[in-house]
């Protein structure tokens, strides 16, 4: 989207429809005009015709004679206006669909983007489900609002207009008879519109909902499948899928209601108007070609207004999916560039946290008063009971998320004062749940890195993550389609991925936040081995529950409900009461346990 800033586009979606809705048209305003203005053209024909058939009738008929030639006339010219029209719709037609798919095509792009710079306590709380929903379904409403309403309004508008002129111009009187109904068709509309709106914001949302659930258990099939739960989530997916049928009923029950009552009003109106129209004729107020031409017109006079209760009511949907496209946009970027330091030298990776604490939520503490020092090349181990707070610690260096408290240094520099975009190039994370791309093993290997990477580094990689040999047993190697979130690999295979992607990476400073819980003894050894090659000359945070793991660290942590509860190196932790003693007695008395059972097989 280069012919627009999206920091512009943000401030006009979120300062209101109209400057949104127009901002989102930039580049395309002329083709809209165009559209309009081949509207005006066909909506002129059409009523040109009338003011033939009313000619033909009181000219040509009317003084007899010889009228072959000009009734000949007249047909082509009836051809002609016919063509005339339908050129002019055409190209409005066409030029309006240009306009919509291309702004379609820029909100879109403009909201994966907007998705992709949202933080991550956003999308902590978020369904995905819904926001699919918005990027899809809502956006598709914009589109038709585009595409259909806004040029049919404006072709409702013209019609009613050329026509009510040309109608004064033929008796003033009947003119304003037979715009009576109009209002009272104005005022229902409105009144169906903001009904409508509510209607079909419910709905969406409740589409939303089926969409998440649906979204789920595809997601997550596996899981349904091994605990057997199909029914339950039948039983789940049904009452979703019921609420969206009784909100989708609604919505149809308000437009049943609409149609008859301004169907009604409109055919009153119009009979009326035959009615008048008539006496008139007779009386001589009005010739008969009038009256007959007067008869075409008042369709497009009655019929387009009440197009446009229908056109403003249908229009709803689309206003309500921009203010939930423009609810999303509120939500605050996550600045990936902002920050004053940029070094030029590579980073050494002192790390000091300094009285560091943070909250998801005000007055809900997940960490307090951490503080400690780490030197250029250490390892740094983290153990602790699950929800001690470990993992949102290291979140805090690449910036996932902002302390609340105190402050971390960065080899001497205040982090915060760091690009985001910066620490994520040089920090590498290994996650506790691999996540992989459904694309080739190769293309997930390399997926951290921002260059051409050679088929030799991508080996070297997955030699060091002790995947190599793996990877050369699936019939296409490194070409192998992993299937959607690497559900084909086993756990310990994406695990082993996911370290060749963070190797080949080459960041100065290592994340592994439970890096080897997925693989078995004798993997895990490889890669710890390799793992202790890499992390030679780089500070290393390891996140574990295997005392094993985290002998080799230069200082482990000891975590209890978001504090530092001991600190040492093993072999100092190992001869304190605490924590860390008794997770190294229970796991040595279950190893001496298991090699008691091995032994006696």
């Amino acid at each position: 989207m280069s012919e627009i800033n999206y920091l512009e586009l943000r401030e006009k979606i979120v300062a209101n429809r109209a400057s949104g809705l127009w901002t989102l048209m930039m580049g395309f305003h002329f083709k809209y005009l165009g559209a309009m203005i081949f509207l005006t053209f066909g909506a002129i024909s059409k009523t040109a015709t009338f003011l033939l058939l009313a000619y033909f009738i009181d000219e040509v008929l009317g003084t007899g004679g010889n009228i072959i030639g000009a009734i000949a006339l007249i047909a082509l010219s009836f051809v002609v206006l016919a063509l005339v029209e339908g050129v002019f719709t055409f190209l409005s037609g066409r030029l309006a669909a240009q306009t919509a798919e291309g702004v379609t095509r820029r909100l879109r792009n403009f909201m994966f983007d907007h998705l992709q710079r949202l933080n991550f306590t956003f999308h902590d709380k978020s369904q995905t489900g819904d926001l699919i929903q918005r990027v899809t379904s809502d956006i598709s409403a914009i589109q038709r609002f585009y595409a259909e309403q806004v040029i049919e309004f404006g072709r409702v508008i013209l019609l009613f207009s050329v026509n009510f002129v040309v109608l004064l111009t033929i008796n003033v009187e009947l003119a304003v008879i037979t715009v009576l109904i109009v209002p009272a068709i104005a005022i229902i509309s409105l009144f169906f519109f903001r009904r409508v709106s509510k209607a079909y914001d419910a709905y969406q949302e409740a589409d939303a909902k089926l969409s998440t659930v649906l979204q789920e258990n595809l997601s997550g099939v596996r899981v349904v499948k091994a605990f057997a739960r199909q029914p339950y989530e039948s039983d789940k997916f049904e009452v979703a899928n019921y609420d969206r049928y009784f909100k989708g009923t609604k919505l149809t029950r308000m437009h049943s209601i609409y149609w008859p009552i301004t169907d009604v009003l409109a055919s009153v109106q119009m009979l009326v108007g035959y009615i008048v129209g008539a006496i008139m004729a007779i009386n001589g107020q009005i010739t008969l070609g009038e009256y007959l031409a007067y008869v075409g017109m008042v369709v497009w006079i009655i019929q387009p207004m009440r197009g446009l209760g229908r056109i403003i009511v249908n229009a709803s949907t689309g206003l309500v999916s921009f203010d939930r496209i423009a609810a999303l946009v509120r939500e605050s970027q996550e600045p990936l560039t902002e920050g004053i330091h940029r070094p030029e030298s590579p980073l050494k990776g002192e790390v000091v946290f300094d009285n560091v604490s943070f909250e998801y939520e005000a007055d809900v503490p997940v960490l307090h008063d951490i503080s400690f020092k780490v030197e250029p090349g250490q390892i740094v181990a983290l153990l602790g009971s699950t929800g001690s707070g470990k993992t949102t610690l290291v979140s805090l260096l690449p910036r996932f998320y902002e302390y609340t408290g105190g402050q971390i240094l960065l080899d001497g520099v205040e982090l915060k004062d760091y690009t985001r975009e910066y620490l994520r190039r040089n920090i590498g994370i290994v996650e506790q749940e691999p996540f992989l791309f459904s694309r080739s093993i190769r293309e997930n290997i390399a997926y951290g890195v921002d260059r051409s990477v050679t088929e030799e580094e991508v080996i070297a990689a997955a030699k060091a993550a002790a995947v190599h040999d793996v990877i050369l047993s699936f019939p296409e190697g490194y070409n192998t389609v992993v299937g959607e979130r690497g559900v084909t690999l086993s756990g310990g295979q994406k695990q082993r991925v996911v370290i060749a992607r963070t190797i080949l990476k080459n960041p100065r400073i290592l994340l592994l936040d439970d890096a080897t819980s997925s693989v078995d003894t004798e993997t895990e050894a490889e890669i710890r081995a390799a793992l202790e090659n890499l992390m030679e000359a780089r500070t290393t945070f390891v996140i574990a529950h295997r005392i094993q793991t985290v002998m080799i660290a230069d200082l482990i942590l000891v975590m209890d409900k978001g504090r530092i509860v001991q600190r040492g190196t093993h072999e100092e932790l190992v001869e304190q009461q605490g924590i860390y003693r008794q997770i190294y007695d229970v796991q040595a008395r279950i190893e001496d346990e298991l090699e008691k059972e091995v032994s006696s097989v």
